[in-house]
């Protein structure tokens, strides 16, 4: 073969461009274009010269590599290896001894190598058994989950309410969902060590009303490492601007409106895939959605390398489920677990049930602990979410003050740490505290869920639709619903904007139908 041939089959099969071998040889890149055309064939020591230059720091053109710096980190099952370690801890998987490890890797800068261990450390926990003296039962599948309730065999079945009465509560649950995500969303993942301060600073403490743009004084603003500046206010917007917490709610309708009150775990999955973008999803449910596209498909797409499998994720996506099963909080909850089932385990499925259970019973009963018990009822009492909110419970009824149950929170889970921030049980708990300290009032419950911190627009969110139901859209004062006019933005395809009064009327539909 002709050196013109060769040089050309070679720069072909490395991808090598004329200036990276002008680089590695420091052959001048005219006379390599000589070589190239074959007016002139280089001596034999030359081409010896370029043709080594491929082994000479050019692996990478053999082999590709990703550009590390690009990984986003929910992506990553390597960038969060401390939160597995402590998730896997808390499930009770016996894996202390690897303590050690998992930091180590977890320090590690993003590499090729560090992916490797990650993979090792995943073997790990999939293969560790339970350790001994734990004493939770957490089953992820429905039949066993139900055989774990602490729910009546034949619990009292309430009639659903009828006509207008129906809509003033579906409606109002809509209405609820979005003045409690809109009240936390201009403060979601601040700390309450600068949320508390800028309350009090604008006369809003204890919170009793949406925090606006004019609270946020220069002084505030440069005092605050939270970027108040750049968040949604109610006084700045003419609509509900677009937020997870209440995608999930739309797109459950879809799904529903679609596939009917029978549809599959797939078929949420496929709804994802279909009506949002990847950057719709954080945490578990980003990771589960990376899942599908791999071919994972539910339940192994809530299991494969998601660290954040009990997170707050299905816990804000019950809500829809909730609304057409309007006193029937057990159909509720099975909606709930089909769907979280595609991204959670264990309390990270529960939540979901939980959330979806209370908001079915709110239709029907106005006892704020008889709602909160009918949550309870549809998971396991062997689980690790039914005592902590038992406990909630059971503090409240001997008299614990709100400051006192609210402290206790922040006691038992670290608003710094992220796992704690965004746990099921942790935001669980202050879902359940603000609805029994509230006594039903709408604003204040709201705003107490919010004021505590944590994953504020979640619980903002879950607590306004659990009053909506119970009180209605006409006992919602209308501080609370007339930033955003009746509207509500989505980024799901095809969708766009939304009225709430027509999204309540189209609930009414999927009840009946």
């Amino acid at each position: 073969m002709k050196f013109v041939d060769q040089f050309s089959a070679f720069r072909r099969k490395y991808s090598l461009s004329l200036n990276i071998v002008s680089d590695k040889t420091g052959i001048d890149l005219k006379t390599l274009l000589v070589y190239e055309s074959g007016q002139e064939i280089p001596e034999e020591e030359i081409q010896k010269k370029i043709f080594s230059c491929a082994n000479e720091g050019f692996s990478c053109n053999f082999a590709p590599k990703p550009d590390f710096s690009m990984q986003f980190s929910w992506e990553s099952y390597a960038a969060d290896l401390m939160v597995e370690y402590r998730q896997s801890v808390e499930e009770g998987k016996d894996i202390q001894k690897y303590e050690d490890l998992f930091s180590a890797a977890a320090k590690m800068e993003a590499s090729e190598e560090k992916d490797r261990i990650a993979d090792v450390l995943f073997d790990v926990v999939t293969k560790a058994n339970i350790r001994e003296g734990y004493q939770y039962i957490e089953p992820d599948d429905l039949p066993s989950i139900r055989a774990l309730r602490n729910r009546p065999e034949e619990a009292e079945k309430k009639q659903a309410p009828q006509g207008e009465e129906l809509y003033d509560k579906i409606y109002g649950a809509w209405l609820g969902r979005i003045a409690g995500c809109l009240l936390g969303k201009t403060v979601e993942g601040i700390h309450t060590n600068e949320l508390h301060p800028l309350l009090k600073a604008s006369g809003n403490f204890p919170m009793h009303r949406y925090i606006l743009s004019t609270d946020v004084t220069d002084e505030i603003a440069e005092n605050t490492k939270y970027p108040l500046r750049t968040r949604c206010y109610a006084d700045k917007i003419e609509a509900m601007p677009v937020d997870d917490d209440t995608n999930y709610v739309v797109l459950a309708q879809v799904v529903v409106d679609k596939c009917g009150s029978d549809f599959t775990s797939e078929d949420v999955m496929r709804a994802w895939i279909e009506y949002q973008s990847k950057n719709a999803y954080c945490t578990a449910e980003r990771v589960a959605y990376v899942n599908f596209v791999k071919g994972f498909r539910p339940p192994f797409s809530a299991r494969y390398k998601n660290p954040y499998r009990e997170w707050i994720g299905a816990q804000i996506r019950g809500d829809y489920f909730g609304y057409i099963n309007p006193g029937n909080p057990e159909k509720a909850a099975e909606m709930a677990w089909r769907d979280a089932s595609i991204s959670h385990i264990k309390n990270g499925i529960y939540g979901e049930m939980f959330a979806a259970a209370m908001i079915a019973e709110a239709a029907v009963e106005t006892g704020i602990e008889k709602i909160i018990l009918a949550g309870l009822n549809e998971i396991p009492k062997t689980s690790r979410l039914h005592e902590a909110i038992s406990e909630i419970i059971s503090d409240w009824k001997k008299g614990m003050s709100r400051e006192a149950a609210f402290s206790g929170i922040h006691a038992r889970w670290n608003e710094h740490n992220s796992h704690d921030w965004c746990h099921t049980i942790s935001n669980a708990e202050i879902v359940a505290a603000a609805l029994l300290y509230g006594k039903g009032d709408f604003g204040a419950s709201i705003c107490m869920a919010v004021e505590t911190g944590f994953d504020t627009d979640c619980n903002g969110a879950t607590v306004g639709s659990i009053l909506g139901m119970r009180n209605g859209a006409w006992s919602i004062d209308p501080e609370w619903v007339k930033p955003f006019n009746d509207q509500l933005d989505t980024s799901i395809f095809g969708v766009g904007r939304v009225k709430l009064s027509e999204m309540a009327r189209k609930t009414i539909g999927h009840i009946e139908r």
